[in-house]
């Protein structure tokens, strides 16, 4: 953990840090970027997910995921960006706090899952089975969801677990 400590206050120690820290426009602009890429993450997956596990059954998988991968990929993009431009600020908070990890383990196992199940049902899933689909339906639900969650405990429990 001592080599982690170092290496975020490697981060904090930065000019661009430094400056992020002390311009309210920025951070809140940063801040803004990731709750949009959030929003745009989850509000494209949470209806994907949703019609893989059985619902909206006349309207295509293949049409739906031609609106909404697009827009699920962008949203992560801009929040991990953002949230990369949010940890800088704070590194060494954050290598302290649990839940930050479990955060992280749910982002990085949604977005291989995603990449996963994309490779082998094609990218707008049409070769996906019903039984596929509800699988990775459910899986992705539990990782972004979580995700979300942990993400919010990070600022109300800090300390939790």
């Amino acid at each position: 953990m001592d080599t982690l400590a170092s290496f975020a206050a490697a981060i904090e120690a930065t000019g661009f840090v430094h400056a992020m820290k002390f311009s309210p426009l920025w951070y809140s602009l940063a801040n803004t970027a990731h709750v949009l890429g959030v929003a745009l993450l989850v509000g494209a997956i949470l209806p994907m997910d949703l019609r893989l596990l059985g619902l909206w059954r006349g309207v295509g998988r293949e049409e739906l995921a031609r609106v909404l991968v697009p827009i699920a990929a962008f949203g992560l993009l801009l929040a991990v960006s953002a949230g990369l431009v949010l940890f800088s600020v704070r590194a060494g908070h954050y290598v302290g706090v649990t839940i930050f990890y479990w955060k992280l383990c749910l982002i990085t196992l949604g977005t291989v899952l995603a990449l996963l199940f994309h490779v082998r049902a094609g990218l707008w899933l049409e070769s996906a089975t019903d039984r596929q689909a509800a699988l990775h339906g459910a899986a992705s639900l539990c990782c972004w969801l979580g995700a979300l969650v942990a993400g919010r405990m990070i600022a109300y429990f800090p300390n939790w677990p």
